[in-house]
């Protein structure tokens, strides 16, 4: 244990602890030829509790005045979980429900299903390092990877925020891959993306992305807000002119994505059920072995002391009490 005083000078105390040792608590009684009793085990030991109890009085205060306590470390745990980032669409688009209107009578946006279904998410992976991104016109940082669930549920709930703008995927993925950098490998790395559209991607953005992408070794999952008659990531293109990003920017996406040689899977959901389902789904597949620090914050010590003063205190208090007079 990494144990350490607020006032050291204080341990000076501890040399009074040794008096107690060297001489009797209670009152001297002359009685002639004691030599000639036979000797008494319970007093002999009635004796040298009350001298403990003395010398555990005196170093429990000295303890506790010296402000005794654990110092804050770092534990090696062994557990189940991945290093995550959240990568979040804040577009004006996800303000708006699964039908693709504003919401009304019993309808939820899709922002606040995906709201509701992280933050379920979130609190019960207890071991993952989760950070949270968003993007809109432009990257948003938010949050680094940490074990803080508060920081992350804080996080998450920027989805009940109104919308900002457009869509662009490319800068967002961008910066999500970059929390990456400096971390330690050894755990899964996952950036789970979660949109309800895409845009087109230039060539040299695609280049980065490729690159990027296989030197961190990341899996990516895509749930895409599928609104209700949009065309699918799945479905082919009806005819030769819808056959392209401009058109087809969500298709051209996962197609990208699905050739990027990492483990990738993307999921449609077109209503909050599909949206849990497929939450579910990732929540199963990322519980791999996960070696992770955890942060045991700093712990007083002082109240033990106290209270182990207080208890031996109490025992000469009933020595003194049953203290035979003449």
């Amino acid at each position: 244990m990494n144990l350490a005083f607020d006032h050291p000078a204080a341990l000076w105390g501890l040399v009074a602890a040794v008096l107690p040792l060297q001489r009797p608590l209670l009152a001297l009684q002359e009685y002639p030829w004691l030599p000639q009793l036979p000797a008494d085990g319970w007093s002999q030991a009635v004796d040298v509790g009350l001298r403990l109890a003395g010398a555990v009085a005196i170093a429990g205060l000295t303890l506790g005045v010296a402000g005794l306590h654990r110092e804050a470390m770092e534990v090696e745990r062994l557990g189940r979980g991945a290093h995550l980032v959240l990568l979040l669409d804040r577009s004006r688009s996800m303000d708006d429900s699964f039908a693709g209107r504003t919401p009304a009578g019993g309808e939820v946006s899709k922002s606040a299903a995906a709201q509701r279904l992280l933050t379920e998410f979130v609190s019960h992976r207890s071991h993952d390092l989760i950070g949270v991104a968003a993007f809109s016109s432009a990257p948003l940082f938010m949050l680094p990877l940490t074990d803080n669930r508060d920081a992350t549920l804080a996080g998450v709930a920027v989805l009940g925020m109104p919308g900002l703008a457009q869509t662009h995927v490319a800068k967002g993925l961008a910066l999500a891959l970059s929390y990456f950098d400096g971390v330690a490998g050894g755990a899964a790395r996952v950036i789970l993306l979660v949109s309800d559209g895409a845009a087109a991607i230039d060539p040299d953005s695609e280049a980065k992305l490729r690159r990027w992408f296989a030197e961190k070794g990341v899996r990516l999952y895509w749930i895409f807000l599928r609104t209700a008659g949009s065309h699918g990531l799945f479905e082919p293109s009806p005819s030769a002119e819808e056959d392209n990003a401009q058109t087809r920017p969500e298709r051209y996406l996962h197609l990208f994505f699905a050739g990027l040689g990492i483990p990738y899977r993307a999921y449609e959901a077109e209503n909050p059920a599909a949206l849990s389902e497929a939450i579910a789904d990732i929540d199963r597949l990322e519980s791999k072995p996960l070696a992770y620090r955890e942060k045991i914050p700093r712990r007083d010590l002082q109240p033990a002391c106290y209270l182990t003063a207080l208890l031996a205190l109490a025992a000469l208090g009933v020595g003194q009490w049953a203290e035979a007079r003449r």
